[in-house]
């Protein structure tokens, strides 16, 4: 291991302009895998959902998924691409433990789906994102190293490959040269990523869930000295997972390249791990170029020749476009335009709106997830939607402030205790006796105590300054720690003195 240089974003964007590449692959929510009928849930027991043809076995033939292409067709319109009339897959070998083929099933130089286009917004301007192409492939299996200090291969006893996720069907997006100002381009890479994962999930076609890997990005990216036309060699940062992640990968890489390019030294193109923990890159293997992965067509497979027809039908099942979708909903949530910039901007538009279809109010949705939730985000390191709550519940909660059984500050803890996974809202606020006292004897005990506490805030609202009942009113929720009503407490303050 060697100690990189790094150089401060800033001081490296006055020399060096970035250019990115982002590729994001998307596992598909289909029933079964892209060329089986292997189930494809989640968390299922290591190498239970394996068949002879996602394993390889001798004489195992392939069979097209078709819900796969239809998804991928989908895709590839609401990217506004342009659908092949024929395409096929090519075999990509390469040996790796997780490919039990010893060679992927994906498209090379045919895909289903190309030259298309997406746009961002970030500060108040747009950048438009070119698609180079969107592709049908295939998933690899897992991997586990054990032993060791990292949890990769280096340094690890020994290691255990899951194969259940191997042949799950995938579509990964690749952009072309992404080039903006420099400062902008890690915001530009975590909006781009952010606009994907809300397009596709509002297509119904994945989950889309980053911890879960459903959807991963890559970072390519290399600096080019101001002026030049030449690009620079790249990295390739695998398998980032989170769209804060996204942002930090590129400032890195930023920073290393700089590092190496102003020591005189060259960038080596190849793969990078990214750690969540320090934000920082390591390097994994050298990259390789297309010809060294000896692509030619799969043989087993006829190629997908999709009418235009069933491309028309499929394109009228597409959701609003999002840009009509986020001017709608700032219509109806009646948001300022700043409102839902910062919304947009945090990557909780769709948490906000799932938390509004739940029942909360537009302004108090918007308000936990961009106060609360962004606050332990932030604290965390994590996205809003890896935070164990989900927007139901969220919207659980301000149900419960609303009927006036918890009030703001109870409802901070009765986050705590859903997120530590002691129940449902409702549970939490039983087991931890969160629920505002709103009885009248105990609040009127706490408020004579407070009045003979405080005699001259009392005689301040015999005087008519009823300002003055902020203090008694603290001193009652202090001793009923936060549970009392304290629209009750005030108007029992001021029944006894005025």
């Amino acid at each position: 291991m060697t100690t990189e240089t790094l150089v401060p974003v800033d001081d490296a964007l006055t020399r060096y302009d970035p250019v990115m590449g982002l590729e994001i692959h998307i596992e598909l929510n289909t029933a079964t895998k892209m060329f089986c009928g292997c189930p494809t849930e989640f968390g299922a027991a290591p190498n239970t959902q394996v068949c002879p043809v996602c394993l390889a076995l001798p004489g195992a033939l392939p069979v097209v998924n078709a819900k796969a292409i239809e998804s991928a067709i989908r895709i590839g319109l609401a990217l506004n691409c342009e659908i092949a009339e024929w395409c096929r897959f090519a075999r990509k070998n390469y040996f790796y433990p997780d490919m039990p083929k010893n060679f992927q099933t994906s498209q090379y130089d045919e895909p289903i789906a190309f030259d298309g286009h997406v746009d961002v917004e970030v500060d108040g301007e747009t950048y438009r994102i070119e698609i180079e192409r969107a592709h049908m492939e295939e998933d690899t299996g897992k991997s586990l190293h054990v032993g060791g200090s990292t949890g990769r291969i280096h340094g690890a006893d020994f290691s255990l490959v899951d194969y259940n996720r191997a042949g799950i069907p995938l579509i990964e997006i690749v952009t072309r040269t992404i080039e903006v100002p420099g400062d902008k381009a890690p915001a530009v890479a975590r909006a781009y990523v952010s606009y994907v994962r809300d397009l596709i999930g509002g297509l119904g076609v994945s989950d889309v869930r980053m911890d879960q890997g459903s959807l991963r990005a890559d970072v390519n990216l290399s600096l080019k000295p101001k002026g030049s036309t030449t690009l620079g060699t790249r990295s390739e940062t695998k398998n980032v997972n989170s769209f804060r992640s996204v942002e930090r990968a590129v400032r890195y890489e930023i920073s290393r390249h700089a590092g190496i390019l102003d020591a005189g030294g060259s960038v080596l193109q190849e793969t990078r791990h990214f750690h969540e923990d320090t934000g920082t890159t390591s390097s994994g293997r050298e990259k390789s170029d297309a010809d060294d992965y000896r692509y030619f067509p799969e043989p087993d497979l006829a190629p997908v020749s999709p009418s235009r027809e069933w491309v028309e039908e499929l394109r009228a099942t597409l959701p609003e476009p999002p840009a009509v979708r986020r001017a709608r909903l700032q219509t109806d949530w009646g948001f300022t335009d700043l409102e839902m910039r910062d919304t947009i901007g945090a990557g909780a538009l769709q948490v906000v709106a799932e938390t509004i279809e739940a029942g909360a109010s537009p302004q108090a949705a918007r308000k936990w997830w961009l106060g609360e939730m962004a606050r332990r985000a932030n604290e965390q390191g994590a996205d809003l939607d890896a935070l164990g709550i989900t927007p139901l519940q969220v919207a659980e909660i301000q149900a419960l402030i609303d009927a006036g059984r918890i009030n703001d500050k109870l409802a901070r803890s009765v986050f705590d205790g859903v997120i530590a996974g002691e129940g449902t809202p409702e549970e939490v606020i039983v087991g931890r006796k969160l629920e505002v006292v709103s009885d009248d004897g105990a609040l009127g005990e706490a408020v004579d105590r407070a009045i003979a506490g405080d005699p001259d805030a009392a005689q301040k609202i015999r005087d008519g300054k009823q300002a003055a009942a902020g203090a008694l009113i603290g001193a009652v929720m202090k001793e009923m720690r936060g549970q009392a009503d304290a629209g009750r407490v005030r108007e029992l303050i001021l029944e006894k003195l005025t």
